[in-house]
């Protein structure tokens, strides 16, 4: 499996100048072939072969060396690829939209401190001396100091592979590598599964009694740090402004702390007890639900994409059982019985069943309504020519699950067996 690792680079004020002059010329040289790309005819004039037999001599006439000048080919070219998929699987529109013509029919463009991938001809790390050696239009510079953790000195000793990207941001200048790691044979017989909840007053709330995680006191600081924003932004003085840009990026770093506290906890968890994980699916969540003001804050203002990967690629490294379910009216069953109702979901906390009468905090009732799903989806996956009672096949079922009907008899069976 492939990771990244970031390391800081210490370059001098002239070392920092040549990076800095670097990248402004990368970038330069990117949206210039990416004007050029978007004359082009079709999408197949805009890939990596195209493009080379475009612009290669041009770059060359231009002072780039061979290596250097194909890196600003391909990323034009993976740029274009990129927004063609995505043009493609609709997340930018239809096709009569103005959203889709507009983003189609505009050249791509590079921010002026882009980060810029470096392969090995022109990157090279000196692992004992914590060094770097890095191609810039000014020359090679030799011996660049860079810090980073233990943990990640020793991955990019072993298991760094491929190519590097250079990144300045606030002031600050990073690599990040990507490094080739060995994944855990994954248990194929977890002994059980541990249902993820996600939400906006519990950021995290799993099976095992309603754990849960980051809660109010992450709440607290979230709405803090609105409430500071507000104020800076509306006193528009440029020392607010000033602080605005120092703490642009202080929400991102503390929510990316949280999301790794969080998923290490589940995973070592899930990986001490033999089980598997299961987790809501909630792509494209932000484009589907409806929420008023103060709610679409709160959504917004947490990376759940994030904690999804860091919780994927944790469970991956060490080997556990991992998928995906269906949300869909996970709130609003009841994970003892099965009956279904949006009157279940008496409060944003409190979950009693119309039914059984069951009486729960709704968290910890979505939680195990995941936590059957997970097991019905790994049976699917894992044994996809197996039937349920009903005798019909469980893959089948899976991919039908979202007739609300059927996903009720499917739970139920389970919570039968287990």
């Amino acid at each position: 499996m492939r990771i990244v690792v970031q390391v800081k680079l210490l370059p001098s004020p002239e070392e920092a100048a040549a990076l800095e002059a670097t990248l402004h010329a990368a970038n330069d040289a990117a949206n210039w072939l990416s004007s050029q790309a978007q004359s082009r005819a079709c999408d197949r004039d805009r890939t990596r072969m195209a493009l080379q037999s475009l612009a290669y001599a041009e770059l060359k006439a231009r002072g780039w060396s061979a290596q250097p000048a194909l890196h600003v080919i391909r990323k034009v070219a993976d740029a274009y690829s990129t927004r063609k998929a995505n043009l493609k699987a609709g997340n930018h529109g239809a096709k009569d939209t103005g959203r889709y013509r507009r983003i189609a029919g505009a050249p791509i463009r590079f921010r002026h401190d882009a980060a810029h991938p470096y392969d090995d001809r022109c990157l090279s790390w000196q692992i004992d001396t914590q060094t770097v050696s890095i191609w810039t239009t000014a020359g090679r510079i030799r011996n660049i100091r860079f810090v980073c953790s233990p943990g990640a000195l020793r991955l990019i000793g072993e298991s760094r592979k491929g190519e590097s990207d250079l990144l300045h941001r606030d002031g600050a200048w990073f690599l990040i590598a990507g490094c080739e790691v060995s994944a855990t044979p994954v248990n194929r017989r977890p002994s059980g599964w541990i249902g993820v909840d996600l939400g906006v007053n519990n950021i995290v709330t799993t099976s095992d009694e309603g754990e849960a995680f980051a809660g109010e006191a992450l709440n607290k600081y979230r709405r803090r740090q609105i409430r500071i924003r507000a104020e800076l932004q509306a006193r528009g003085t440029k020392s607010a402004k000033r602080k605005l840009r120092k703490s642009a990026r202080r929400e991102a770093r503390h929510a990316a702390n949280i999301n790794h506290i969080i998923s290490k906890r589940i995973v070592a968890e899930a990986e001490r007890t033999g089980r598997g994980i299961g987790l809501e699916d909630l792509t494209g969540i932000r484009e589907r639900v409806r929420l008023r003001k103060p709610q679409r804050a709160a959504l917004h203002s947490w990376a759940f994409a994030q904690l999804t990967a860091f919780i994927q690629y944790k469970a991956e490294r060490a080997g556990v059982p991992f998928v995906r379910v269906d949300p869909a009216y996970t709130s609003q069953m009841c994970s003892w019985c099965g009956h279904t109702e949006k009157a279940n979901r008496a409060t944003q906390q409190l979950f009693v069943c119309r039914s059984c009468g069951v009486v729960a905090h709704a968290d910890h009732n979505a939680a195990r309504n995941v936590e059957a799903r997970a097991k019905y989806v790994w049976a699917a996956v894992s044994q996809p020519h197996a039937a349920d009672a009903s005798g019909v096949p469980a893959a089948s079922l899976a991919l039908q699950g979202r007739a609300v009907d059927r996903q009720n008899t499917s739970i139920r069976e389970i919570s039968r067996v287990s």
